[in-house]
């Protein structure tokens, strides 16, 4: 077992299996997906601490648990069509990948959405799609989705991606007005109009920019 394969395991026993993550699917996935080949190089030591880290284009990626929070609350099964927003450096997407049966992951970053699909393609996630773009706007021509994961917070649940969810469909957000603090919200399309929430507890994301969500305060950086 090299030093990265030891670190992740120790990861998935200290800062999940301890915190109350016991979705055995879940761990596996964790134990798949190599989160040192998702972080800038000069991060990789840091790979498997218990935070988030930096990325490309002031994005993050985020805190080994609060992931697996979110792969756990979505409740994803093998047959499942996944749709996540914000695939950052692709990390959330391999795990997604090897959980799915098929997966769209959105980034509006060029740069970051080009990292992300070399690195899925270099895994041979062949069942994973990264796109460019708002991904307020959901991706109306694969849904409804049976679950939406978005990893950036918007002042509220963007009504694209509710509507695009299937009956029966999950979607996990980050909620707040405050970009400094937020709820993660576990929403239910209980019929075509019905939909339950639940709040799964604070957390801290970087803002959702687009036509749903945030507006963007500084220029695009894409390269």
């Amino acid at each position: 077992m090299d030093e990265y394969a030891r670190a992740r395991e120790q990861m998935i026993e200290e800062q999940l299996q301890k915190r109350g993550i016991v979705d055995v699917r879940v761990l596996e996935a964790f134990r798949r997906a190599p989160r040192e080949r998702f972080v800038d190089p000069e991060q990789q030591s840091l790979a498997y601490c218990d935070r988030a880290l930096p990325i490309m284009d002031g994005q993050t990626i985020s805190q080994p648990y609060v992931v697996a929070l979110m792969l756990s609350a979505a409740a994803i099964e093998p047959r499942d069509r996944v749709l996540e927003i914000g695939a950052g450096s692709g990390y959330s997407a391999a795990l997604l990948g090897h959980l799915a049966q098929r997966v769209w992951t959105m980034e509006r970053h060029g740069r970051l959405a080009r990292f992300a699909g070399a690195r899925i393609a270099e895994l041979g996630l062949a069942n994973v799609t990264v796109l460019r773009g708002d991904g307020t706007l959901g991706w109306p021509p694969a849904a409804p989705f049976d679950a939406i994961l978005a990893t950036a917070s918007g002042p509220a649940v963007p009504e694209p991606l509710r509507l695009q969810l299937a009956i029966g469909g999950r979607l996990i957000a980050p909620v707040g007005a405050d970009q400094s603090s937020q709820r993660l919200i576990r929403t239910v399309r209980r019929t075509a109009s019905d939909f339950s929430e639940e709040d799964l507890g604070p957390v801290s994301f970087v803002p959702l920019v687009g036509a749903h969500g945030f507006a963007e305060t500084i220029a695009a950086r894409d390269q």
